[in-house]
C-alpha cells in the first residue's frame, strides 16, 4: 500500500452542498477498490483563479484527497477524472517515494 495525492479543480459556482457528492464520488472509487481515504475536501486555499482560461473556466475550487492504496487505484482515479464532467484539471502523485 502506498500513500497518494490527489487535486483536481471543479467549478468555481458550486456550493458546499453540490461538492460534497463529488467528494463521496471520487472517495468511494478508492474505498471500492479497498483504499482508504484519510482526508478528503477542499484545498485551504479553495477557490482560485486559474493561470489561464480552461474549459471556458477562469476560477476554480481545488479539491484535495490523500488516501492509501495498491497501486491500480491511482490508474483507474485517473480515468475516472479524465472522462467525468465535473473535474477539469487533475493531477494524482506518490507522496512518499521511498514506498515500495
Amino acid at each position: 500500500m502506498r500513500h497518494y495525492e490527489a487535486m483536481y479543480i471543479v467549478d468555481s459556482e458550486l456550493t458546499d452542498e453540490q461538492l460534497q457528492p463529488i467528494i463521496e464520488k471520487y472517495s468511494k472509487i478508492v474505498t471500492d477498490m479497498n483504499g482508504t481515504v484519510t482526508d478528503a475536501g477542499k484545498w485551504e486555499l479553495g477557490k482560485k483563479r486559474l493561470a489561464y482560461e480552461i474549459d471556458g473556466h477562469r476560477e476554480g475550487i481545488y479539491m484535495l484527497m490523500n488516501f492509501v492504496a495498491d497501486t491500480n487505484v491511482p490508474k483507474e482515479l485517473d480515468r475516472v477524472f479524465r472522462i467525468s464532467d465535473d473535474v477539469f484539471r487533475h493531477i494524482i502523485v506518490r507522496q512518499n517515494d521511498d514506498e515500495e
